[in-house]
C-alpha cells in the first residue's frame, strides 16, 4: 500500500519559504489561507506640478512658466513673483545690495482683529521670508548702477506700514545723495495698514515729499506698475514717476470697482483698471513685457541721461 502523505501545515510552509526564499512560496494564515499581495497605489501627479493660469484658464506646465519668468506661455499673463525673484530677473547677478534691512516692524497700536498684529508680522514674515513688504537696495542693471525698491503683494497684500514707508523714504534719499537713477516696482494690493493707523497713512506724504525733494535735484525716478497696484501705493508714489512703465494686464487703481460704482453711480467701462486701459488714456507711458523689462530700464536710464 502506498503511504498517505500528509498536507503541510502553514507554519510548515512559511519556515520552508524562509529557508528557500526563491522558492516563491507564499505564507498561508491558518484562518484565511494563502495571504495575496494587495492592489498597487496609484502614483497620484506630484503636487505643484502644473499651474492654472489665470488669464486663460489653461494648465501649464510649472518649469515651462519659470523658464518664462513666470508668464504664461498661451495668454501671456503675468503671474505674481516675488521681490527676491524680482531681484534675480533684473540685477546683474551678484550686484544687488540690501538696504536698510535691519528695520523691523512693530505694534506701536497693540492692534487685535482676528489675531493680534505682533502674532501676524512674525507669522508673514515665516511665511514669506520677509521682514516687511518692502525690499529696498541699489545693484546694477546691464552695467548702469541704480536705487531700487521692491514691494511684495504676499506680504500683508504689500500695505504700506511704517517700515515699508521707512525704507523708501530712506531708498529716494540715498538716490538723492549719490544721484543714482531710482527704480520703485509696485506690487501692492492695498494701501495703508490699518493695524498701524495714522502712522501707516503718514507713509504716503513722507515718500511723496522725498520724491519731491530728489525731483528738485534733478533725478530720473522710473516708476513700473505690476499687478496689482492699488490703493495708498497707486495714489502717491506709484504715480509720480517721470516715466510709468506696466506689466500687460496689470490691475492698477485706488479703489475696486464695485466700490467705486456704488459711490459715483455711474456705468463703469469694462477693463478701466488694466494697464491697456490706462495706457490709452494717458496714466502710463508704455507697458512693457516681464522678458523686455530688464533692457527697456537700461535704454530709459542711457536716454534720459540718468
Amino acid at each position: 500500500m502506498t503511504q498517505r502523505q500528509s498536507i503541510p501545515t502553514g507554519p510548515q510552509i512559511e519556515k520552508a519559504a524562509a529557508q528557500h526564499p526563491g522558492s516563491g512560496a507564499l505564507p498561508l494564515d491558518a484562518a484565511a489561507g494563502p495571504r495575496r499581495p494587495g492592489p498597487r497605489p496609484k502614483r497620484g501627479v506630484p503636487e505643484g506640478l502644473w499651474l492654472k493660469c489665470d488669464g486663460c484658464r489653461a494648465t501649464i506646465y510649472r518649469k515651462e512658466a519659470e523658464q518664462m519668468l513666470n508668464v504664461c506661455p498661451q495668454c501671456g499673463f503675468h503671474w505674481y513673483v516675488s521681490a527676491r525673484q524680482r531681484v534675480d530677473q533684473l540685477f546683474d547677478p551678484g550686484t544687488f545690495e540690501e538696504w536698510d534691512g535691519q528695520l523691523q516692524p512693530t505694534d506701536p497700536l497693540g492692534f487685535t482683529d482676528k489675531k493680534p498684529y505682533a502674532g501676524r508680522i512674525v507669522a508673514e514674515q515665516k511665511r514669506t521670508g520677509l521682514s516687511d513688504a518692502a525690499l529696498t537696495g541699489t545693484g546694477m542693471i546691464r552695467a548702469r548702477r541704480v536705487a531700487c525698491g521692491i514691494t511684495d503683494s504676499s506680504f500683508i497684500m504689500g500695505s504700506m506700514g511704517s517700515v515699508v514707508g521707512e525704507r523708501l523714504a530712506r531708498l529716494v534719499e540715498r538716490a538723492t545723495s549719490q544721484r543714482l537713477p531710482l527704480i520703485i516696482i509696485s506690487a501692492s494690493g492695498g494701501g495703508a495698514r490699518m493695524h498701524e493707523g495714522i502712522l501707516s497713512l503718514m507713509q504716503m506724504a513722507k515718500v511723496s515729499a522725498a520724491l519731491a525733494r530728489y525731483s528738485a535735484a534733478g533725478g530720473l525716478f522710473i516708476s513700473v506698475l505690476t499687478n496689482p497696484t492699488m490703493g495708498g501705493v497707486a495714489a502717491s508714489f506709484a504715480s509720480l514717476g517721470d516715466l510709468v512703465f506696466a506689466e500687460p494686464r496689470a490691475l492698477i487703481g485706488f479703489a475696486g470697482p464695485r466700490t467705486i460704482k456704488a459711490t459715483i453711480r455711474v456705468e463703469l467701462p469694462p477693463g478701466f483698471q488694466t494697464s491697456e486701459f490706462l495706457l490709452e488714456h494717458g496714466f502710463i507711458d508704455r507697458i512693457i513685457a516681464r522678458k523686455d523689462l530688464k533692457s527697456e530700464l537700461a535704454r530709459a536710464i542711457d536716454y534720459c541721461g540718468g
